[in-house]
């Protein structure tokens, strides 16, 4: 048992890494679009700022992953390793096609699924997975609310300076809200695999009596999304960071700026949010504030198509992979 455990915290942090490598474009791409940083140095300081998050945000947002999406009785190694393999290979797909989806929300789908297919709908947590649900709403509308309303106030406090002065200034900021977007994306998604990997070690008495998240898990889920974040997702940085809307300094600002706002917030909460929803739809909001039609709405909307089928496509594939899992092991 203890090797096939060893294998799935592998698999878990591969999911991780592949998370990093997927969600590099959310982190990076508005600071490369406004060439405030090569593409080499914003996953650095990507990269960087996913690993700090390990430190100071808690596990608010592993806890609820780890209890609150699927009934503990139900959950096995078999389970979470059909899980994991809905994720990746959902990820990967949507890579390929270079969409910004969510690797937290294919996750819980492929989570979910493997329940589901091994007991039935009832081993589901339904107060765990509509606060998830109302939050895949929420999460990109405050993004983009938020975006906009800093979009209005930095326009009405800077209305009297130049336009090269404006560059000049949030040149600069980017770097810090890259930054702080960073530490909201690392704390939000490494804390999911995190929750994952806990559950793993839980249902296999690994924690004694009592569901926690040891250290060695926090360390090495925000080491490997780091390292994934640093391997870069270029397909997707073009579609985030230069198809939806075109972005200056102050714009990529404000957009980061929103949605590290929002990620903080809800991790805190204990609330797991996608981060790729999220800085979708700042950056929707800073767009908008130019014009309604300075947001490519078509590109908006085939992402938002993308978005409603993540957690069903990885619930399927996770399915798939439960049943043939079942079928080697008869």
């Amino acid at each position: 048992m203890l090797s096939l455990v060893v294998v799935i915290v592998i698999v878990a942090l591969l999911f991780d890494f592949i998370n990093g490598f997927h969600d590099a474009a959310n982190s990076i791409a508005t600071v490369v679009s406004t060439r405030v940083l090569t593409p080499l140095q914003a996953v650095v300081w990507a990269a960087f700022f996913n690993f700090v998050a390990a430190f100071g945000f808690g596990v608010e947002v592993a806890k609820t992953v780890g209890k609150g999406v699927v009934q503990p009785t139900v959950v096995d190694q078999w389970v979470i390793l059909a899980g994991l393999v809905g994720a990746i290979v959902w990820d990967l797909i949507t890579w390929y096609w270079g969409l910004p989806t969510s690797s937290s929300h294919a996750l819980i789908g492929g989570f979910a699924g493997a329940a589901v297919v091994k007991a039935g709908f009832g081993s589901l947590i339904a107060a765990g997975l509509i606060k998830i649900a109302v939050f895949m709403i929420l999460a990109p509308l405050i993004g983009l609310t938020v975006g906009f309303t800093l979009m209005v106030i930095t326009i009405n406090l800077f209305k009297n300076q130049t336009p090269g002065r404006v560059d000049k200034v949030f040149r600069r900021g980017q770097l810090l809200s890259a930054a702080a977007y960073s530490l909201g994306h690392g704390t939000n998604d490494a804390q999911k695999t995190m929750g994952i990997i806990a559950v793993l070690l839980f249902s296999t008495g690994h924690l004694g009596g009592e569901f926690y998240v040891p250290f060695w898990v926090i360390l090495a889920a925000h080491a490997a999304m780091g390292l994934g974040t640093m391997a870069g997702g270029w397909r997707i940085v073009k579609t985030m960071g230069m198809r939806i809307t075109k972005l200056r300094p102050v714009g990529g600002f404000c957009a980061e700026a929103a949605g590290a706002i929002t990620l903080l917030g809800t991790a805190i909460g204990g609330i797991p949010v996608s981060t790729t929803q999220t800085i979708s739809g700042s950056i929707m909001g800073v767009g908008a504030i130019q014009h309604f039609s300075a947001v490519r709405w078509g590109v908006a909307g085939r992402i938002v198509t993308t978005w409603i089928l993540t957690i069903p496509a990885s619930a399927l594939i996770a399915a798939a992979t439960w049943l043939l899992l079942h079928l080697l092991q008869a």
